[in-house]
């Protein structure tokens, strides 16, 4: 075992929270969870099951009637609490992300200020949920609405960020009056069982908040979230053939569902658009996370006449990347989460130059640094018929592809079944209301590669999914709006004047 060093070595556990306590899996079964940057063990989890899960239901079941008749304002007091604990623990957070992840340090550090957003974020929307008064038809009637929490959620969180995707499903949960059972992912755990601790050091009671782990019974413990009767709401991130899944067992249950599922976002350049704050953007929204963000760039359209000037400035920017561990001084991208994941990313780029794409930068696995490593790499030519244009890479491959026109690049932008994110660089205000408006996506990023922000709803359309998360709209995901018709409410004043 090689656990990473922490300041409160207290953060790192290696076990469940169900209840309010740490507790192992009912059978004793455990997984291990290695560093991708190094392949070593890091610790072990609990492998929970079915059985496990539905304990966890149960305390979040139990602690909910309580719970929801906490005030918006006493649940601010908590999720600011939380927030505090978590920006006071970022150094720890940060090395636990790093370290199960491989996400370099710096990128590690901004995740947990972005996780700890949403906590404040959704504390400050706590006490500010509000209902309407409606004008009635019927004389006599008065009519009015309020929202109240969904009840027991179901939350499934991916690897690629363990603090972010968690807290932004748990901060409107808990801001709405609901209870929690989350799935933290297998490969990486740690955090959320850290983000956890904190919870219950911020005073969260128990059984709000429950943390399930598994790795191999990762598909039995979504059934037993997506069938039960007491889980009212499933919020999931992940791959849109996962999402089609669990939609599919929630129908029995007929649960709220919010899903946040796979990308293929469009990053397109115009002949007008400023070259450097293109270049810059594509490389941030690219190669953040080595490419492993489902609303990265993963085609990249640049018009014909800044076509050969943005490759050249493009591939200069990605040769200046320093490969490595996370942990290591300098290193800009770290491994790729496993070897699946590159022998991907090969693929890609190996059917890009079959088929005539070059090569620019990089594109070869790096097995001397380890068996996750693969260069960022940049490829020229693509064309629409190879496999990066209709599949998520999910890696640090950019493929560029050339355009004449807009009307060629919007068609060729929209060409896909999902639709999360899409970016483009155009200095035409003209242009950027008929683009932003004609490209069939979730969220658009007009003359920047980022577009993240616990203010900003995020969500897809098409089998991107459905829902949003973050801003004003996040909270209505947990909640139900109950109509109250008041009868008998005449107009006649009683007694004489």
């Amino acid at each position: 075992m090689n656990p990473p060093p922490l300041n409160d070595k207290s953060l790192f556990k290696q076990q469940s929270y169900v209840n309010g306590k740490w507790v192992d899996a009912k059978s004793g079964k455990t997984f291990s969870v290695d560093n991708p940057g190094n392949g070593q063990t890091l610790g072990t989890m609990p492998e929970m099951n079915a059985e496990d899960t539905q304990l966890a239901i149960d305390a979040a079941a139990a602690a909910l009637p309580s719970f929801r008749r906490t005030t918006g304002r006493e649940r601010a007091r908590m999720l600011r609490k939380w927030y505090q604990l978590m920006m006071d623990n970022a150094d720890d957070l940060a090395k636990l992300i790093t370290w199960e992840n491989g996400k370099p340090l710096g990128d590690a550090k901004g995740e947990v200020t972005y996780a700890a957003n949403f906590f404040e974020w959704f504390s400050e929307e706590a006490p500010r949920s509000y209902g309407d008064t409606i004008p009635a038809g019927v004389p006599g009637n008065r009519v009015f609405t309020v929202k109240e929490p969904v009840g027991v959620t179901g939350l499934i969180t991916p690897w690629n960020f363990p603090a972010a995707m968690i807290t932004r499903k748990m901060g409107p949960a808990l801001a709405a009056g609901c209870t929690v059972v989350a799935k933290s992912p297998g490969e990486t755990p740690f955090t959320a069982a850290a983000i956890a601790e904190l919870a219950h050091r911020a005073g969260i009671p128990p059984g709000v908040i429950n943390i399930v782990t598994a790795l191999e019974n990762t598909a039995e413990v979504g059934n037993a979230l997506t069938s039960s009767n007491a889980v009212k709401k499933v919020s999931f991130t992940g791959s849109t053939r996962v999402g089609k899944l669990l939609m599919k067992q929630s129908a029995d249950t007929l649960k709220k569902l919010s899903f946040e599922l796979g990308g293929n976002a469009p990053f397109i350049v115009f002949d007008d658009a400023d070259l450097d704050l293109a270049v810059n953007g594509a490389i941030a929204s690219k190669f953040r996370g080595s490419g492993q963000t489902c609303v990265c760039a993963n085609r990249l359209y640049v018009q014909s006449g800044i076509y050969d000037d943005f490759a050249k400035a493009f591939t200069e920017k990605v040769k200046a990347f320093k490969v490595g561990a996370g942990d290591q001084e300098g290193v800009t991208h770290g491994p790729l989460i496993h070897e699946r994941a590159v022998e991907k990313v090969k693929a890609h780029v190996e059917d890009a130059v079959k088929q005539g794409g070059k090569v620019l930068a990089g594109g070869q696995a790096l097995p001397d640094l380890g068996s996750n490593y693969f260069q960022p790499t940049v490829i020229r030519d693509m064309k629409n018929d190879m496999q990066l244009a209709h599949e998520e890479t999910f890696g640090p491959v950019a493929g560029l592809f050339p355009f004449s026109s807009e009307a060629d690049v919007v068609a060729m932008a929209n060409d896909t079944e999902v639709g999360l994110a899409g970016y483009f660089f155009s200095k035409d205000i003209q242009r950027c209301y008929r683009v932003a408006e004609s490209l069939e996506v979730g969220m658009v990023g007009i003359n920047t590669g980022l577009v993240s922000d616990a203010a900003a709803p995020f969500g897809g359309v098409k089998h991107s999914g459905f829902g949003r998360e973050g801003s004003k709209y996040g909270i209505e995901e947990y909640q139900i709006i109950k109509t109250v018709t008041l009868g008998g409410m005449g107009q006649e004043l009683q007694g004489s004047a």
